[in-house]
Parts: structure tokens; sequence; C-alpha cells
């Protein structure tokens, strides 16, 4: 127990770029996680990695993960969170599974069910609302495909802020009408699928919805910010979270 709580206290004070690059390292982050569970509006049973700050109550933070499944780097992510004094919730859409390969992680994003990720997205944040631990503040964020169920999530239960990192933003003005708090945005611009032409679509229906939007662009490629990748560009990286942070900061203080 000694030997865990030292190698913990460890890799805290490490930055979170070299934690996230490091396969050991992020296990050793994820383990100071405790595990959760609930069950849905829908009746279903789900659970989720939590993260808590020093202090309490302190704002809270859902997080939903990539097309990868709740790995070590995303715990690891929250573990960070809870460092930088929020309640951070990793939830899990993909009911355990954590894939190893592009065609593991396509197959589960595809079974996701829409409508019930929605049930689970909701449930967690009435949870984290409901949360003695949290002072009533709010935000979601993901990336990648959980980038935009972090916007779903914010769709489905408002909440004070959003957090987008190349997510799927193919929403319309009526779709986008229940957002309570302003959104934040990194998109990358050689990255064909979450794309100029989505962004900018999406860019037009916040201000006909007349919602608050800003977003930032990088010379960079789909997934720049995960360091296990190929497209990942650490000054961009570091940009895009600095941005995060000051953002969270602003919204939910």
């Amino acid at each position: 127990m000694y030997a865990r709580r030292t190698v913990m206290k460890g890799v805290a004070s490490l930055p979170l770029a070299a934690v996230l690059a490091d396969p050991l390292l992020a296990r050793a982050a994820a383990m100071g996680l405790d595990t959760v569970t609930l069950t849905t509006g829908g009746g279903k049973n789900v659970s989720a990695a939590l993260a808590l700050p020093a202090k309490t109550p302190a704002p809270a933070i859902l997080m939903v993960h990539e097309w990868w499944g709740l790995n070590d780097q995303i715990k690891s992510v929250a573990a960070e969170f809870a460092k930088q004094g929020y309640v951070a919730l990793a939830i899990d859409l993909y009911d355990g599974n954590v894939a190893s390969t592009p065609g593991d992680a396509r197959a589960y994003m595809q079974a996701v069910k829409p409508a019930e990720a929605t049930d689970t997205l909701k449930s967690w944040l009435k949870w984290l609302k409901a949360n003695d631990k949290v002072n009533g503040k709010l935000a979601t964020i993901g990336w990648c495909f959980g980038g935009g169920w972090s916007l779903n999530a914010s769709l489905a239960e408002p909440v004070d802020a959003t957090v987008i990192y190349y997510g799927n933003v193919a929403k319309t003005a009526a779709e986008l009408a229940p957002l309570k708090g302003p959104v934040l945005g990194h998109f990358a611009d050689r990255d064909q699928w979450i794309n100029k032409t989505m962004v900018g679509g999406f860019e037009a229906a916040m201000k006909t919805a007349g919602k608050s939007l800003t977003d930032y662009w990088y010379t960079a490629d789909h997934a720049f910010a995960n360091p296990t990748g190929g497209a990942y560009d650490a000054e961009d990286a570091k940009t895009a979270w600095s941005r995060t942070l000051d953002f969270l900061k602003k919204n939910l203080s």
C-alpha cells in the first residue's frame, strides 16, 4: 500500500503529456480512480471512473472517451482534472470494452445505440448534479467519438460549459436550442472527417441559435492531442489543453 501511494504521488507530480505518453505511468494514474455505478433512467447498469480533488465540493467535469473506449489514457486525464481542482467523471459508453486495434474501435463505436448512450449521459449528469462532492457547476468534455457525445450530453441535460475535441458537430440551430452554456471547440485543418465544411455549418447553426462558441483551428490532423497516436502534435496539444483549462476556469468558477 505504501509503495502504491508513493507511485501515485510521483505520477501526480509529472506533466500530463508525460503521463499520457507512457503506458506504465498512465496505468499508475488510472489506478488512483474509483469505480462508481448507477442504474440509468432506462434501467441499464453502467459504471464510470471517478477522480476527486483534494477539496470538495468542487465543479465537476463529465468526460467522454475516444473511440478506443474508457482506457488508461482517459482515466489519466481525469486524474489530471482532479489535480486541477475538479471532480472528474470518465464515463463508459462501450460497456467495459476497450479497443486495441482500429477495427475493434470502429466496431465498438458502431455498436453504440444513440438513445441508450443519451440515457447513460443524462443519468450520469443528474448523478453529478445530486452529488454532495459537486458544487453545482458542471461541464462536459470529449475527444473524437467522445467530442460529439460531449455536445450531445449538453443537449440532453444542460450544463455550464461544453468542450469538444474534433468531435462530430453536425447539428441544426433547432437541435442546439437546449444548450445552456458556452462551447469550446478544438479542430484540425487536416482532419478529413471533422472538416471545415462540418464545423462551418456548426458555427452558422450556433450563431442562428444565439449560442456562444469559441473554436480554434490547429495545423494538425484528427486526434492531434493523443500522445499514443501517429497524429500527435505536442505543441498544439499543449496549447489546446491550456485553452481548455482557461475556458473551464472561466465558466465553472
